[in-house]
This record gives C-alpha cells, sequence and structure tokens, in this order.
C-alpha cells in the first residue's frame, strides 16, 4: 500500500514540475520546434561533416551549424531585412501619400459605369481610405514589433542547433529508455517524424520560397511598390493550400490596372504569375513528396488551417505532422488489437 502512495505521490511531483517546466520553455518552444526540422532537413550534410571529420562530432556539428546559416538564412535575411524596412515605411507613413484614394476611386468609378453599375466615388474613396488605415498599417506595424523577440528566439534556435547535431543522438535514446513504449513503436514513431519532416517541410518551404521568389520578381519588372514586402507575404501564404501566392498577386495586378492605370502590366504580371508561379509548386512538390505523404487533400488543407488557427504560423508544419502522427498511433493500435484478438501461439 506504501508503495502505492509513493507512486502516485510521484506521479503528482512529476506532473507539478513538467507543468512548470512548460511554462518556462513555452516561450522557446518555436525555436526548438525550428531546430529539431533543420536537423532533420540537413542530416545528410551533417553525416557528411562526420565523415569528413572522423568521427569528432563536436567539429561536425559547429560546421554543420555553419552551413546551414550560410545556405539557409543569409538568403532569407537578404529578403526580410529589406521588407522589414518597407513595413517601416509603411507604416510611418500613415496618410499613405503615395496612394491617391480619389484617383483609384474615379477609376473604379468609370470602371464600374461602363459595365452598367453606378455607385458613389466619394463613398467608395472614404472606404478605400478606411480599409487601407485597417488592414495595412497593423500589416506593416506586425513585421517590426517583435524585432526583440525574434533575434532572441534566432540566438536559442542556432544554439539547439549545434547541440541538437552534436548530442541528438544521446538525446533520442534516452528518450526511448524512458518511453513505456514499445522499442518498435518509438521506431516507427521516429521513422514517421523525419518522413514528414521531408515530405511536408521540405517541400512546402521550398515551393513557398520559390514561389515568393517568382512572384517578387514579377512585381519587380511590372513596377509594384513595396516588392520585398509584397515578395515575403506571397511566401508565407504560398504555404496554406488552396489559397497559395493568389492572394498576393491578384490585388497586385489590381493595384497596377486601377491605381497606376496600367492595363498591359497588370495583365503581363497576372499571365505570368498564373503560368510560371503556379507552375512551380506543381512542379517542386511532386518531386520531393514521391508519395511520400499520403494525406488526403482535405486533410492536408483542414490540418493547416487548423494549425495555423491553433499555433500561429509554425501551425502550417505542426497541423499535417499531427493528422499524420494520428494515422500512425492508429495504425499501431490496430496492430495491437490484432495481436491481442488471436489466440495463445496464433
Amino acid at each position: 500500500m506504501s508503495r502505492i502512495v509513493s507512486f502516485v505521490v510521484l506521479v503528482a511531483i512529476l506532473l507539478v514540475i513538467a507543468g512548470l517546466f512548460f511554462q518556462v520553455m513555452a516561450n522557446f518552444l518555436l525555436p526548438l520546434f525550428l531546430a529539431v526540422l533543420l536537423v532533420i532537413m540537413f542530416g545528410p550534410l551533417h553525416r557528411w561533416f562526420i565523415a569528413k571529420c572522423r568521427g569528432r562530432d563536436r567539429l561536425a556539428a559547429g560546421l554543420t551549424t555553419a552551413a546551414i546559416l550560410l545556405i539557409l538564412l543569409v538568403p532569407v535575411l537578404l529578403i526580410l531585412v529589406p521588407a522589414t524596412l518597407e513595413g517601416i515605411k509603411l507604416y510611418q507613413n500613415e496618410d499613405f501619400s503615395g496612394l491617391d484614394p480619389q484617383l483609384l476611386a474615379k477609376t473604379v468609378v468609370d470602371t464600374a459605369n461602363r459595365v452598367g453599375v453606378d455607385f458613389s466615388a466619394e463613398d467608395l474613396q472614404k472606404t478605400i481610405v478606411v480599409k487601407i488605415q485597417e488592414w495595412l498599417a497593423p500589416l506593416a506595424l506586425s513585421t517590426t514589433q517583435y524585432l526583440g523577440r525574434t533575434v532572441i528566439g534566432l540566438g536559442v534556435m542556432i544554439i539547439a542547433l549545434y547541440y541538437f547535431l552534436a548530442d541528438g543522438p544521446g538525446m533520442v535514446r534516452t528518450v526511448m529508455r524512458l518511453s513505456p513504449l514499445d522499442d518498435k513503436y518509438e521506431e516507427q514513431l521516429i521513422e514517421r517524424f523525419d518522413d514528414m519532416t521531408r515530405a511536408v517541410v521540405v517541400a512546402t518551404a521550398l515551393s513557398a520560397f520559390v514561389q515568393g521568389l517568382l512572384a517578387g520578381i514579377g512585381f519587380f519588372f511590372a513596377g509594384v511598390p513595396m516588392v520585398f514586402l509584397l515578395t515575403v507575404l506571397a511566401m508565407l501564404f504560398a504555404m496554406v493550400p488552396f489559397v497559395g501566392t493568389t492572394i498576393v498577386w491578384v490585388p497586385a495586378c489590381l493595384w497596377l490596372y486601377f491605381h497606376d492605370g496600367r492595363t498591359g502590366a497588370a495583365a503581363l504580371l497576372a499571365i505570368y504569375c498564373v503560368v510560371v508561379v503556379s507552375l512551380a509548386d506543381n512542379l517542386i512538390k511532386p518531386i520531393i513528396l514521391h508519395g511520400r505523404s499520403n494525406l488526403h487533400p482535405l486533410l492536408a488543407l483542414l490540418s493547416v488551417l487548423g494549425g495555423v488557427q491553433a499555433l500561429g504560423p509554425i501551425g502550417i508544419f505542426v497541423g499535417p505532422m499531427v493528422v499524420a502522427f494520428l494515422q500512425t498511433l492508429l495504425n499501431m493500435l490496430q496492430t495491437e488489437l490484432d495481436a491481442m484478438g488471436q489466440p495463445d501461439g496464433g
């Protein structure tokens, strides 16, 4: 009896300490998760460095971390820094002097009159100004207000990346030893996590990066303002299924047509985005996935949207992984039920 009481007290203390540990680490879960993703995605590169360093894990981990920073973070920073500066400029310019609402309203009204729709240009002008102040200014502000937190998170991610590369196998063995699951199930979950990371994260991130970059090239040659900010937005929305970069380049085309009056540029940009930008997604994902992600399209969409709603931007990656893990766990449960249903010695 005393042993049972001791066990219950131990579990209660463990739950309390686990809750406190989660509160302490909550602000760093995202950098740690990103570090894990980078370890998996650049696993072949790390193994190559280990072979070249003749088993010196610490040196290989340092070289791999430096290589990842050069390969991944430098290009991203080259885009994010100008985008942040454009966001600051947009937010500080609260009167939006670069935008002529009167001219834009007049253009829209004239176009509507040609198709038989009649409404007031003055009311439309007021609506345009209000909507711009409601949506664009907070959007631009959101790119700068968490700058300090982003820098801290980036530092935590880099440090965690190094230690995960250096001590990752030992950490995995420790977790497997403490886990009550059977070793074969733990290996299945680890294998599934590795497969889903490469299938979902790599394909989604690479496709979004290429689509956003191609869209940014189109914005630049079409003369759309705030190219870097729109490029970053295109990369982010490209990760959402059935939405993609359309939500960015369509308003850009409308801006060129209604505000600048450049019908040819708007038409060419629309054709370019439909043909080139959309084609990139249809080419990159099938090449990387190779059938490894067997999520139904409806589940893929709902997992991404639900993940974003629950966890923020990182939910784009976590949502599909949760669904994939659920499928794996259900398969494990079915295996156990089948084994329990067989007669002894069967």
